[in-house]
């Protein structure tokens, strides 16, 4: 259970917050970094009730809650983050500190890996929610190794076309991590999730009868399918920090779209492939044929 605080703002109090922004996958990005910078500074770290209702319905989270009326009374020291750990990080002054940003990076955590998988360990009724729908696909079967698939799309085309001068994962690509794992393992079964699961009905080779399409694309109810994905082996991921920490958690393989941007895109001002995915992980280049021909 999360603990709750009646923390007020005395001359000697050091409070630490995180601004709850956005989906799922940012706000344990959020939470992650909160957790870490403030353990490295020596300081408590609160959650906002915001976040403690979306990331506490589905995980054991430990940071205790800060009352809103109380963060409301507060002058915060507004401190926004870059992406990925800096040095400067180590030493961030103020009494009252709200970190800004939607830090996606195991550089500001990794090191505390264990803790930050404590941190997000789920809630029983989901894990044996999680845990009965894999055995039901299983049935007879024996030795299977389940595969987490998200295939991020929905607003992801559009920004990435017009924004941020890339592409989202194609069918190729897909075909290519699902063919890894069909080569190293025996019995894999792919557990595909997704915003657009019309498309990946339409765009997945599931002719070997090893694919199961089991999301249900509920962006705004996201619980079942990030547990689905957590609960497996190893993970194919597309885009997103949503299919990031499903991976992070699960601590297998991890096949991930890499080089999804031409080089002089934006988006690499604040995005570095190298502190958004463990060197570890097998990345495949994105096929950018698409945006070279339109001289984009």
């Amino acid at each position: 259970m999360t603990r709750s605080t009646t923390a007020r703002s005395t001359n000697d109090t050091i409070i630490w917050t995180a601004h709850p922004s956005a989906r799922l996958g940012n706000k344990m990005g959020e939470y992650a970094a909160l957790y870490a910078l403030a353990k490295l500074n020596g300081h408590q770290a609160y959650v906002l009730p915001q976040m403690q209702r979306e990331l506490g319905n589905i995980f054991k989270i430990s940071l205790p809650v800060l009352p809103q009326a109380v963060a409301d009374s507060i002058k915060w020291k507004e401190y926004t983050l870059k992406d990925w750990m800096s040095p400067e990080y180590r030493n961030i002054s103020g009494q009252y500190v709200k970190l800004f940003g939607t830090p996606c990076s195991w550089t500001f955590y990794h090191h505390i890996r264990e803790e930050i998988l404590r941190e997000f360990s789920f809630h029983d009724s989901i894990k044996k929610e999680a845990n009965s729908i894999l055995e039901r696909l299983k049935g007879p079967k024996v030795n299977v190794t389940y595969v987490g698939v998200h295939v991020r799309r929905g607003d992801y085309v559009k920004v990435m076309r017009d924004i941020r001068r890339g592409v989202v994962a194609d069918k190729n690509y897909l075909q290519q991590a699902m063919d890894y794992f069909r080569w190293k393992y025996d019995n894999p079964f792919f557990l595909v999730t997704s915003n657009e699961m019309d498309w990946c009905k339409n765009n997945i080779d599931h002719s070997l009868g090893d694919v199961h399409f089991v999301g249900d694309g509920q962006e705004g109810s996201p619980a079942r399918d990030f547990a689905l994905l957590a609960h497996c082996n190893h993970t194919i991921m597309t885009i997103g920090t949503f299919g990031y920490w499903a991976a992070y958690l699960v601590g297998g393989e991890t096949i991930y779209l890499t080089n999804f941007t031409l080089p002089d895109s934006p988006y690499l001002n604040i995005f570095k492939y190298s502190a958004a995915f463990l060197p570890e992980w097998i990345g495949i280049p994105a096929d950018l044929s698409t945006l070279m021909q339109k001289g984009q």
